[in-house]
């Protein structure tokens, strides 16, 4: 008999509108929450569709200089925009990094943040920031950064290239493989992650194959949201220590989440054998590991280290950051063994 072992599971509040065409929507959210002069957060190349989209809205300034990894100097840019504009609501629009940004200038004013995910990163759903200096990036939780209000809108996601497509979801399932082996899991934690690895790995090679695929770019969103739940109230592990590292030395967010995972299960395989098990009930697969690279090489996206700008001089440098702190992981943390691992996802061998 299967008996229930104790836990803690913390509820993050948050309203979610989910469906094709919930864009229409965000007037109406906006409104909702009382904001009457908004910040709108985008990227440089989304910046005219982004301003289309947000036409109805009190837009009292404009941040179009979201970039990966949040470095700080532009954190503190947008952060005095948002103050100098008196805005009293961020509208983010775009992948996580955007979103970061929003996260960012709530982070130290307690604005309210509507997010717009147009990736499957999931950072929507968490209460994780992150903001990167020189090759270094630190990463926190606070209840402040949770976006009020997230819109769901896969017809946002049309556009979203393939390869890019691909990377972004892969990254949301290592939420979900690390949420089934965290120290602080709990049996509701699982249930999302396990159905946010079978919805996002059925969706991935769908939309790569077809790219117009509104259902496919659906059930990939709905595995974001569950994606970003799971580590939202669990802690990460070694793959997500790696690829903070790595994210340090200035490797691509998503990509570099899509090489490390597999290896990282192999790492973590003996010592989390029921969480393996229930990534492989959901993939319908025998080998969790071996089935998640041969996923990925199926998705047309880099597949070693090297080929997305890590340089072999840094293996061990990257081991060494993060044997001496490391999350809490399943199995034990060594050095020569990490090694080891970066090696195999540096030349891409198969786990």
């Amino acid at each position: 008999m299967f008996i229930m072992k104790q836990f803690v599971y913390v509820s993050h509040p948050a309203r979610v509108v989910f469906g094709a065409g919930a864009a229409a929507q965000l007037g109406a959210e906006v409104s909702g929450l009382g904001a009457k002069r908004v910040l709108l957060i985008s990227s440089r190349a989304r910046g005219d569709k982004v301003k289309a989209m947000a036409r109805d809205l009190p837009v009292v300034d404009v941040f179009d200089h979201a970039v990966m990894h949040t470095p700080r100097e532009v954190v503190e840019a947008a952060r005095m925009m948002a103050k100098a504009a008196n805005a009293d609501c961020c509208v983010a629009v775009g992948g996580g990094s955007t979103i970061g940004f929003g996260k960012a200038i709530a982070l130290t004013s307690g604005l309210p943040v509507v997010a717009v995910p147009t990736t499957y990163s999931g950072s929507e759903m968490t209460t994780i920031w992150g903001i990167s200096e020189g090759k270094t990036k630190k990463t926190g939780r606070d209840p402040k950064v949770l976006p009020r209000v997230v819109i769901y809108d896969p017809q946002l996601s049309l556009e979203l290239p393939p390869a890019v497509s691909a990377a972004s979801g892969m990254n949301a399932i290592a939420h979900c493989v690390e949420a089934l082996y965290a120290h602080d899991g709990n049996p509701i934690v699982s249930l999302m992650a396990e159905e946010g690895i079978r919805a996002l790995t059925q969706a991935l090679p769908k939309i790569v194959a077809t790219p117009g695929d509104v259902e496919a770019r659906s059930d990939a969103l709905y595995g974001a949201w569950l994606a970003g739940s799971t580590i939202a109230t669990t802690s990460v592990a070694l793959h997500h220590k790696l690829c903070h590292v790595l994210g340090g030395l200035g490797l691509p967010h998503a990509e570099t989440h899509a090489i490390v995972l597999p290896h990282a299960m192999r790492y973590n395989y003996g010592a989390a054998l029921r969480a393996m098990k229930r990534a492989e009930a959901a993939m319908r697969a025998e080998n969790a590991p071996a089935a998640m690279w041969q996923l990925e090489a199926g998705l047309g996206i880099p597949m070693k280290l090297a080929e997305i700008g890590l340089k072999r001089m840094d293996i061990e440098r990257a081991a060494r950051a993060a044997v001496e702190a490391p999350y809490p992981n399943p199995r034990k943390v060594e050095f020569a063994a990490l090694v080891e691992l970066l090696q195999n996802a540096y030349e891409g061998n198969k786990p």
